[in-house]
């Protein structure tokens, strides 16, 4: 199936809207747009410094233990963040699509702090709902929450505040990047069809987010190990909102036409399917020192990762007993062993399942590179793009292909490590 089909249509653009000049004596933006260029996860990291600063206030004149246990941790998380790939999709999008001036260049960076904030509020839902004790090389929010109150509190009354306490920091994380976005609609100076338009990405963006967060779920409970629900989860988890969706942000703010908009999206939705299923490769077999995380973690929670569904599709069709046995066995067991784990791995090895799915990312990683070429852009911030999707999909360098042009080489478990999310 190609990338491009895996889910729906995508969200239309409006055609370019040239930005207004710059009045007499204000600055257009290209300087500040070139500052941000040498150090886009700094310049967000300001972005978030100044907006969380005034969020912790009013927290504080609110109640200080509500403060001190909900929302510094939330903008602590926040401010540590990981690689801010979707903060650096933006930027790059928006200045490969010829945005430059001030107003473009403030709306971005706003975009990109609420994106982060957003992120937060997946995170630590997402380790909430995994019970993952970790995250970032530090205690996930629950298992931090609880074992503050683990000597002033019962036990298990310390564990329920600590998950109430991570479904609340969740929310308010979403409320303040919701609230960053309004305020950005309603007084940045962007062109009304600007803001309409961005509107409508944010809300596609949270809607996707939370059906690729639930698919996940519901087919870890209920073992829904096949392809097509594999992909489609992993379209939603993180083609749309990790790549696509970003990409679709900056050219919105841009005021990039119809045409090239569609076509970047095109490129992100295949580098986001990569990125995930990258991602379901490192979990089985990257070193733990590289991802941040113990390995096997979606095979010990049963996560219906694509990886696992080829594997189990691949022993059905052979009528590999073994194999189907391993994974009846092992996939969905808290307690798996390191043996175990070892056998699983054999499975995804000799059934072939390791294998095809670097080959799809490789040809999605490819697919993404064409589609960026296919499309009208800035040079010198086009290639700063194609990097990072190189990087996001964590494709080594092959040869020439009849898919497009060789990768640049990029650290193939950086990308979709935990420590980069």
């Amino acid at each position: 199936m190609r990338s491009t089909q895996v889910l729906g249509r995508l969200t239309a653009a409006a055609p370019r809207t040239p930005p207004a000049p710059a009045g007499p004596g204000k600055p257009d933006g290209v300087d500040e747009a070139r500052a941000v260029d040498a150090d886009v996860p700094g310049a967000v990291g300001r972005e978030l410094r100044d907006l969380l600063t005034g969020r912790l206030a009013d927290c504080r004149a609110l109640d200080p233990v509500f403060a001190d246990d909900i929302a510094e941790r939330v903008a602590r998380f926040t401010r540590r963040g990981g690689r801010r790939f979707r903060s650096r999709l933006v930027w790059w999008s928006l200045r490969a699509c010829g945005g430059q001036d001030a107003v473009q260049v403030r709306a971005a960076l706003r975009t990109a702090a609420a994106l982060e904030l957003i992120q937060t509020c997946a995170l630590v839902h997402d380790d909430l709902m995994d019970q993952a004790p970790t995250r970032r090389g530090a205690p996930a929010l629950h298992a931090d929450v609880t074992a503050q109150y683990t000597e002033t509190a019962p036990r298990p009354a310390a564990h329920r505040l600590g998950a109430s306490a991570a479904l609340l920091a969740g929310d308010l994380a979403l409320a303040w990047a919701d609230d960053e976005l309004a305020r950005l609609m309603l007084d940045s100076g962007l062109p009304r069809d600007t803001a309409r338009r961005l509107n409508g990405v944010w809300r596609t963006l949270r809607t996707e987010m939370v059906a690729g967060q639930y698919l996940d779920v519901q087919g870890q409970a209920t073992s829904a190990l096949t392809l097509g629900r594999a992909l489609r989860a992993a379209c939603l988890k993180s083609a749309l909102y990790t790549v696509e969706r970003p990409l679709e942000l900056g050219a919105v703010l841009a005021g990039a036409d119809t045409a090239t908009t569609w076509t970047l999206c095109l490129a992100g939705r295949s580098a986001g399917l990569a990125f995930q299923l990258r991602d379901d490769l490192d979990d089985v077999f990257a070193d733990p020192a590289t991802t941040g995380k113990l390995s096997g973690g979606d095979v010990r929670e049963g996560k219906p990762t694509y990886l696992l569904a080829v594997a189990r599709a691949r022993a059905t069709a052979a009528g590999d007993h073994a194999a189907l046995g391993v994974l009846e066995r092992t996939v969905g067991r808290a307690d798996l062993t390191p043996r175990e784990l070892t056998d699983v791995r054999d499975v995804l090895e000799t059934t072939g399942a390791r294998d095809l799915v670097e080959t799809k990312i490789g040809r999605l990683a490819r697919q993404s590179l064409r589609h960026l070429a296919e499309a009208t852009l800035e040079p010198g911030p086009a290639d700063r793009l194609r990097a990072l999707l190189v990087e996001i999909t964590g494709t080594p360098r092959p040869g020439p292909g009849p898919d497009g042009p060789p990768l640049a080489g990029a650290p193939a478990a950086a990308a979709g490590s935990e420590a980069a999310r």
